[in-house]
Order: structure tokens, then C-alpha cells, then sequence
């Protein structure tokens, strides 16, 4: 790892600063400085897990983005396959002394009693807050506009708790489970992000009209952390509601906040109408680590065909991979990445099947790097 530590260093010495071209419509110059910290600028080390499908080559985009911006950062690769039974120690190992994960899709079976990697990673780590940002990309027309949704979404328990069994043959029995210290702090990140990232609204999402105690427990702990930020307006809607208004007018949402099961059908739902799954990042987050990967989950591995003829589409993960750049503290080098992407779907030469394109993964890498400032 060292080794790497000496070329990143030696670039930072000798390159002249670049300046953004004239001709770029976008820029990610900004007019007031980031003042680092003393030793901000050490690369950092972050635990990569390319995953199953489509993992390997959107990954393996980012790696060659990160190497033509000389970014601050260098991978300590794992294999994980979503058919293994539990998380390999070392990869844990590895999540916990970097404190930063990058990930592909990992394929969980469905049926078979094989338990979700990604839930075991999530539960293991304590990565309560899972967040998915949906908005327009210039350049990619949708049926709606001014879409930029937030989804905060509760990651540890609800219907995700995998507490099941067979009471008799033929009946099981699947328990939802709903605290009031996990309900209190995903209401408060998601306070706290709106805060922090001037939005003006958050959203509780909910059936508290079936599941009086359950979903009015999550409901009670947001009015409560509402309360505490009498600048941000809050809202409530129950669940299909929500998804009804989502593809009618979305651009009504700012940040919402969900329990664990709504939380995946609304991100997923915002995602497609704000451009698809393939453009949308995301994260998963708690006190000591953070995980980032594809924002939505629907398509996060792919499929064969899109495998074989290496057509995957890594502008979710770039996106991603610029929200893990400013977790670190690199603001410069998430601004370079942000920018470039929008300049390549702006000018849309370089586009995905699913984007309406026919462009390869590593065309699309080489239009993101091509356009580096």
C-alpha cells in the first residue's frame, strides 16, 4: 500500500494546477477555498468489494477514474459472491480499519434460507442510515422535472429483521420489529442532513393507519426530532400515497425519511422517474463506518447479457464514489468527478442501453476521464 503513497505525493508536487476549459458549461472551480487540515491530503485506504454481475466492471470504471484524477485514495480488493453464507472475516476486518467501504452488487438468493450479505453487512457495522439521492441530470430527459429527492431510509430492523419461522405447516410467521432508539436517530440524521445541506422539507413516510404501533412509533419519534429544528417544515404520508404522488409530482419531495421496507420501494421508485437506477448514488452510513454503492438496488448487479458485451452502466457508482470523495474530506477531487459525469450525460454522445445509448462501460470511463478538469 505504501508504494502507492509515493506517485500520489510525487503528482501533487510536480503537476501544474489545471484550469477548466472555456468551452465547458460546467465547472466545478468554486469561488470560496476548502482550507484542509494539516495531513488532509494523505491517500486513504478503502476496502473494495467489486460484488456479483455488473460489480467487477463498474468498479473496476471507478479504479481507472480515480487513477487519472491521482486521487488520494488507493483499494484494498476483496472477492465476495452474495452466495457465500456469511461476510468473510477479513473483509469485516478491513471495513473496520479503513472505516470506508466501495461496493458493487452482491446477488442475494431469493428463498433457500441464504440470508442477505448486504443486510449482514449493514446489522454488523450498525450502518443505520441508508441514503439515495434522485434528481434530473441535464441531458436526460424525463417525464418529470426539478426532481431532487433525498430517501433516508432506517436499515437495521423493520421488516428486515429476518425474524422468521414456521409456527405449523403451512404458516409462518415474519416479524416486523420497530424501536423507538432506532426510529429517534434515523429521524435525526435525517433532520440533521436537511440541516446541514440547506433542504427545506422532510417527509415521514408510514402506515401508521394499519400498523397503529409499529409505524406510530417511528411516526411519535419523528414529531419528536421534528420538533428540535423549527426551521425545516415536516410532512407525513402514508406509504401508497406516497408512491401515487412519487410518479404523479415528485418534484413536491425534498428529503424523506422511511422506515426499512418503504424506504427500498420509494428509493427505488424515485430513482426510475428521476432517470433509472443505472444514474442514481447512494450510500449506507452509521457512527464509525460508511458503505457506498448503486443508490437504488433494482438492476445493481445486471444481468448476463449486459455482462458479456461489457455494457454496464457505472454512472451511478461514479456518482456514489463522488459522495465517498467528500466523506473523506476531498471535496476538490468529488467536485472533478461530479462535474465530469454531468458534462458527459449533458452532451449525451456517450450513453448506456438503459439511457438510451449503446456505448460499453469503458467507453463511457474514457468520456468521464476525457473530460477531467
Amino acid at each position: 500500500m505504501a508504494k502507492r503513497t509515493l506517485p500520489i505525493l510525487k503528482h501533487f508536487l510536480t503537476s501544474p494546477a489545471s484550469s477548466p476549459s472555456p468551452s465547458h458549461a460546467l465547472t466545478s472551480v468554486r469561488s470560496v477555498t476548502y482550507m484542509p487540515r494539516p495531513g488532509d491530503g494523505n491517500p486513504r485506504a478503502v476496502t473494495l468489494i467489486p460484488g456479483d454481475g455488473i460489480g467487477p466492471l463498474v468498479t473496476g470504471a471507478v479504479e481507472q477514474v480515480m487513477e487519472a484524477m491521482h486521487a488520494p485514495v488507493y483499494f484494498e480488493r476483496y472477492d465476495v459472491h452474495g452466495d457465500m453464507k456469511s461476510m468473510p472475516p477479513n473483509v469485516m476486518d478491513s471495513i473496520r480499519k479503513n472505516k470506508v467501504c466501495l461496493k458493487g452488487g452482491l446477488k442475494t438468493p431469493v428463498g433457500g434460507g441464504v440470508s442477505s450479505l448486504n443486510v449482514q453487512l449493514r446489522k454488523e457495522l450498525d450502518l443505520y442510515a441508508s441514503l439515495v439521492h434522485c434528481f434530473n441530470l441535464k441531458g436526460l430527459p424525463t417525464r418529470h422535472e426539478n426532481v431532487n429527492i433525498v430517501v433516508i431510509r432506517e436499515n437495521t430492523e423493520g421488516e428486515y429483521s429476518g425474524l422468521e419461522h414456521e409456527v405449523v405447516p403451512g404458516v409462518v410467521e415474519s416479524l416486523k420489529v420497530m424501536t423507538k432508539f432506532c426510529s429517534e436517530r434515523i429521524a435525526k440524521y435525517a433532520f440533521e442532513y436537511a440541516y446541514l445541506n440547506n433542504r427545506k422539507v422532510v417527509t415521514a413516510v408510514h402506515k401508521a393507519n394499519i400498523m397503529k404501533l409499529a409505524d406510530g412509533l417511528f411516526l411519535e419519534s419523528c414529531r419528536e426530532i421534528a420538533s428540535k429544528y423549527p426551521g425545516i417544515k415536516y410532512n407525513e404520508i402514508i406509504v401508497d400515497n406516497c408512491c401515487m404522488q412519487l410518479v404523479s409530482k415528485p418534484e413536491q419531495f425534498d428529503v424523506m425519511v422511511t422506515p426499512n421496507l418503504y424506504g427500498n420501494l420509494v428509493a427505488n421508485t424515485a430513482a426510475g422517474i428521476a432517470g433509472g437506477t443505472g444514474v442514481m448514488p447512494g450510500g449506507n452510513v452509521g457512527a464509525d463506518h460508511a458503505v457506498f454503492e448503486q443508490g437504488a438496488s433494482a438492476g445493481n448487479v445486471g444481468n448476463d447479457k449486459i455482462v458479456e458485451q461489457k455494457k454496464a452502466n457505472p454512472i451511478a457508482l461514479f456518482l456514489s464514489s463522488a459522495m465517498m470523495l467528500r466523506h473523506l474530506q476531498f471535496p476538490s477531487f468529488a467536485d472533478r468527478l461530479e462535474t465530469s459525469v454531468k458534462r458527459v450525460i449533458a452532451e449525451g454522445k456517450y450513453m448506456t442501453k438503459d439511457l438510451g445509448g449503446d456505448c460499453t462501460t469503458q467507453e463511457i470511463t474514457d468520456a468521464v476521464i476525457a473530460n477531467l478538469d
